[in-house]
């Protein structure tokens, strides 16, 4: 008798581990999903912050070439920056190529 409670004891428990399983395997995979369509998410906002970023820039660099005191520092510090790349790419050019 003790040996038959012994197998019904273990035959319960891998029924109850086997449901466990299949529950677990479907949270998986929904948390999978979720998971999935976050980061989809975050690349769109990361995507939309960078552009904004950069209209933000413009939009500062007009008000300052338009006179606002605020961001006429800020203003001429990328126009001034925008100058040094111009030049550098200008040098680029002149250098003489190897053949």
């Amino acid at each position: 008798m003790a040996e038959k409670s012994v197998i019904t004891n273990l035959g319960e428990r891998i029924r109850q581990l086997i449901a466990d399983h299949r529950r677990l395997s479907g949270i998986c995979g929904e948390l999978t999903a979720e998971c999935r369509q976050l980061k989809s998410e975050n690349r769109t906002l990361q995507e939309r912050i960078k552009a904004l970023e950069g209209e933000l820039a413009r939009q500062q660099l007009a008000a300052g070439l338009a006179g606002d005191k605020r961001n006429r520092e800020k203003a001429r510090a990328r126009v001034n920056r925008l100058m040094r790349e111009v030049d550098k790419c200008i040098a680029l050019l002149d250098v003489p190529r190897e053949s």
